[in-house]
């Protein structure tokens, strides 16, 4: 049984060491600013006589008989140290001052952010954005899995990050519109943000009740950065190419004043993906005051403004054409590569906190923040003009194939030819990588606009614009206040409480951006005289300009509000063998949609709608038996209701105020146990889960071709549409996720470790979900709704799209006592699914519209072959990792290495959406015959080998 020392002072432990005869070997551990170093690990190699530091740092070994002896020093985010030493005949033996290193490697990178940003055909993936958050942790399993398998797109136990928490200073950065966290309003700033606690998964935490996928606390207290200075500067092929920062911290004064401060910048003139930039800079200012030893405040401000642009999802034609880093977002303009998709924003943050010990047993943390700011992100339009995008269906060589080839066709400059002609100029333009073909042709759009007769529409004397910029812009204000509890009733038993409140408002809105060459834009549906014929058109009826200038609103205008209050009482106790931690929740949610544009089609666009609300209950606990010192069972267990966001509560905030039919609470139920032995020499965590989630909701966007729309107007007239923008809407969705996680960490000898990780799951649907369906050009329905019911969307049992359900990883890690490392690691996924679109599961899909019945001659099999799961391709990568540590008087220099896919594999599929343009099954399956679908599934690709080189200097 290993012996865990916590000592107070060197006198408790005298008569000890002159009781026995054997030698009392101690130390002092301190890291590189001369500052304890607490609660490492101090293991003797092949005894069980192993100790824990105290807070000041000191250890001590008792009965050590003669002979040598080789001891282990651990710590998180520290180095393994590593030493020797002889003891003779004597009573006591100083080893002196030990200092630890900063272990700074994977972790020093901090948060790596992956950009995809969707357009509105790829609304439906659910993959639009996703975030690897990169977390240091003690857990084998959790390491591994973020480090290695984070940028690859995985996703411990398939969990949604929109059921986590992201704590900053004890408010959430959690945006109420989507539950996503937008790590890009402190982008750059690594070195402040690092090393969160962390309560994985759905394991209670002390800082807020959380959901599933892990409660993550950062806090930026001045006085915790180390003194003086440290500069940063890194090297990647990413989606930017350097990254500079510079901190400086004073350290505590006399007067009990603290000061950090931090800029960064990150930028590339081309990152990865063609066409991208990337232009990011970081700043950061805290300011501590003690007041006391039981009093402390401290105001933060971060702020990070940010300009880059972004790449395109494409079809496996595209990719096969021109490789994983095509992007058709961009193209030439007198010579300069211009994008048209481009974010940008601003949206600083401004905290005060205050720390109060009210007495030896009981304190209260308390946190007020504000945010504001605007985010951008620009597009390219059009009004009665076809998709000038590379990528559109119509300019790619399949569609060329998919005519007869004698057909007569419209070459994208305005000529006549014929579809054969038209495929081989297309094919060999695509292979040839000709920017007139595969890129956007940015002088065309202006000679299109610029060759417009002048003429006079709503007033206005001008050119209209047929091609023009937008952005769409979300104009943000949020207050968030928090409290923290403690009391500490004795050495084992503490209750917690917090509390949070969230004031979110965020305007959300259109803008011209770039007129291409025109004098405006009409603030006018460019399809309303075919799909509504006889009505205004207008986005906005009523208003004095409709013709829009650079700068002017256009298409939508409304407001979001949400209030939301939450209460997260708890309890921690230990009882014999036992650790337990008891956490509940009860919170208060109300929402609301104002519209600032009356929209032709929609009576409830205009004005501020009715109010949402919705209660929210929950229940986590942990339970740890300590079976021994060296093993033990955990249990975690959570049951909890989380409102709907506001962008699955409303339809198609953009135009109306209806929100979606028989839209409840989420409700999780998530379960797991745990086998955790941790040795000296050994680490493991074997865990099995079952996570089900019912009444989850989802509303997914996307450009659909082959519906059969009927909007009736008031007199009774009705319109058929065939092509359109849509909303699909899915209630009372059921999931579940189940698995097992196998994390392993061998010390073979004290400085060589081998890592392991094994992830089995199988995530699915349960049942098949009703499945609405809204369409601008439709308007009202014939039910007097903006939606109608397309039944059910038969997905049960459809695997889960958006991370490999199958994970393992292979490596090793060598510290050297001369303060060099080297680590690898092999890692391998399969069960990689896309999403499943419901459009096409449901009856519908299956009706001949002519007959209003199935198809004739349609079978099961024939129907099961079209719509089976889409299954991605399984792949294996090699990681690598290197540095070196250096320590010259008071200056300390580090250097690390890391590259990711060594082989430069090119063939993994990170994520993607099936197009759902065909949504009947004879169009669908003579599109998929095809050797390139019209509208096959958009993917994501992994981009190849990538590096990180990291140099740090602190002085």
């Amino acid at each position: 049984m290993i012996k865990k020392l916590s000592l107070v002072s060197l006198f408790t432990l005298l008569p000890a060491s002159f009781y026995f005869a054997q030698t009392t070997v101690f130390a002092y551990l301190k890291d590189a600013d001369g500052k304890p170093v607490e609660r490492a690990e101090v293991d003797i190699k092949g005894s069980d006589n192993d100790v824990t530091a105290d807070k000041i740092g000191y250890f001590q070994f008792v009965d050590l008989q003669p002979g040598h002896y080789q001891i282990v020093i651990t710590k998180s985010n520290f180095e393994t140290k590593v030493m020797e030493f002889d003891v003779a005949n004597e009573k006591r033996k100083d080893l002196g001052t030990i200092t630890l290193y900063s272990n700074l490697t994977s972790a020093d990178q901090g948060l790596t952010i992956i950009d995809n940003d969707s357009d509105d055909e790829g609304g439906s993936s659910g993959q639009a954005s996703t975030v690897g958050l990169l977390q240091s942790s003690q857990d084998v399993f959790n390491k591994i899995a973020a480090f290695d398998l984070g940028v690859y797109w995985f996703r411990p136990r398939g969990i949604d990050g929109r059921t986590g928490e992201s704590l900053l200073n004890g408010v959430s950065m959690v945006k109420s519109d989507n539950g996503n966290v937008d790590f890009s309003n402190w982008g750059g700033l690594n070195e402040i943000t690092r090393y969160p606690e962390i309560a994985a998964n759905h394991s209670p935490s002390e800082y807020a009740f959380g959901g599933n996928s892990s409660v993550v606390y950062k806090n930026t207290k001045a006085s915790e950065y180390r003194k003086g200075f440290q500069f940063t500067q890194s090297l990647t092929n990413r989606n930017y190419r350097n990254r500079t920062s510079l901190r400086y911290s004073s350290g505590m004064s006399k007067s009990g004043w603290a000061f950090t401060l931090m800029g960064a910048r990150r930028w590339a003139e081309e990152g990865i993906q063609e066409g991208t930039f990337y232009d990011a800079y970081g700043a950061y200012l805290g300011v501590e005051k003690k007041f006391s030893d039981k009093h402390t405040m401290t105001f933060n401000f971060i702020g990070a403004p940010y300009r880059r642009s972004t790449a395109s999802p494409s079809t496996q034609e595209v990719y096969d054409y021109r490789g994983v880093h095509y992007n058709s977002y961009w193209g030439y303009q007198d010579g300069e590569q211009r994008s048209e998709r481009v974010r940008k924003g601003f949206q600083p943050l401004f905290q005060l906190q205050d720390f109060w010990k009210i007495n030896k047993n009981s304190s209260l943390w308390t946190s007020v923040s504000y945010q504001f700011g605007k985010d951008k992100g620009s597009r390219l339009d059009w009004q009665n003009v076809q998709n000038p995008s590379p990528t559109y269906y119509r300019n790619l060589p399949s569609y060329y194939d998919s005519l007869d080839p004698n057909a007569s066709v419209i070459n994208p400059d305005g000529t006549m030819t014929t579809a054969q002609d038209a495929y081989r100029t297309s094919l060999a333009g695509w292979q040839s990588g000709d920017p007139n073909v595969t890129q956007l042709n940015w002088d065309r759009l202006y000679r299109r606009n610029m060759q417009q007769p002048a003429g006079t529409y709503y007033g206005q004397t001008g050119k209209r614009a047929l091609y023009y910029l937008v952005n769409d812009v979300s104009d943000d204000k949020i207050w968030n206040a928090a409290t923290h509890f403690i009391h500490n009733f004795n050495d084992t038993t503490k209750f917690l409480l917090n509390v949070s409140y969230q004031n979110y408002r965020s305007e959300q809105y259109r803008e011209v951006n770039d007129l291409l060459g025109a004098d405006f834009v009409l603030n006018r549906d460019p399809f309303a005289a075919t799909n509504q014929p006889g009505k205004s058109g207008l986005y906005n009826e009523g208003e004095e300009n409709v013709a829009k200038k650079v700068g002017d609103k256009m298409t939508y205008d409304y407001i979001f509000r949400r209030q939301e209050v939450k209460v997260n009482p708890g309890l921690k106790f230990s009882t014999g063998k036992f650790d337990v931690f008891v956490s509940g929740m009860f919170g208060y949610s109300s929402s609301n949609r104002e519209g600032l544009f009356n929209h032709y089609l929609y009576k409830d666009s205009y004005g501020k709608g009715t109010d949402y609300n919705y209660w929210n209950y929950g229940i986590k606990g942990q339970a740890i038996y300590k079976v021994n010192g060296r093993n033990f069972i955990v249990y975690n267990g959570a049951y909890y209701t989380q409102a709907p966001y506001l962008e699955d509560l409303f339809v198609n905030p953009r135009v109306n105020g209806s929100v979606a039919p028989n839209v409840k609470n989420m409700v999780v139920n998530a379960n797991d146990l745990s086998y955790v032995m941790s040795t000296p020499f050994l680490k493991l965590r074997l865990t099995g889960y079952l996570v089900d989630t019912d009444n989850e909701t989802t509303v997914q966007r996307y450009f659909a071709d082959g519906l059969a729309l009927k909007s009736v107007d008031a007199d009774g007239n009705q319109t058929n549409v065939q092509s359109a923008f849509v909303s699909q809407i899915m209630t009372d969705v059921k999931k579940r996720n189940m698995g097992l996680e196998l994390g392993v960490d061998v010390k073979v000898i004290p400085t060589l470790s081998l890592q392991g990780l094994a992830s089995i799951g199988q995530y699915t649907y349960e049942n098949d979900p009703m499945t609405y369906f809204a369409s601008d050009a439709a308007g009202v329905f014939p039910n007097g709704l903006p939606y109608t019911s397309l039944g059910k969307a038969y997905i049960k049992n459809y695997r889960q799209g958006g991370t490999p359900q199958q994970a393992f990883s292979l490596g090793f890690r060598y510290n050297n006592p001369k303060y060099w490392w080297v680590g690898a690691n092999w890692n391998y996924f399969d069960d990689n699914y896309l999403d499943p679109a419901s459009l096409v599961r449901t009856e519908g899909f299956t009706q001949n519209d002519l007959t209003s019945s199935p198809f004739y001659g349609l079978s099961e099999a024939d129907l099961r072959k079209v719509l089976e799961p889409n299954r991605l391709p399984s792949s294996f990568f090699l990681n690598a990792n290197a540095g070196k540590s250096w320590v010259i008087g008071k200056y300390y220099v580090l250097i690390s290495a890391t590259v990711n896919n060594i082989l430069d594999n090119r063939k993994y599929i990170t994520g993607g959406f099936e197009q759902t343009r065909n949504a009947k099954f004879d169009t669908f399956s003579e599109d998929l015959n095809r050797e390139y679908p019209l509208f096959g599934p958009k993917y994501w690709y992994t981009q190849g080998r990538s590096y990180f080189i990291n140099l740090q200097f602190r002085f």
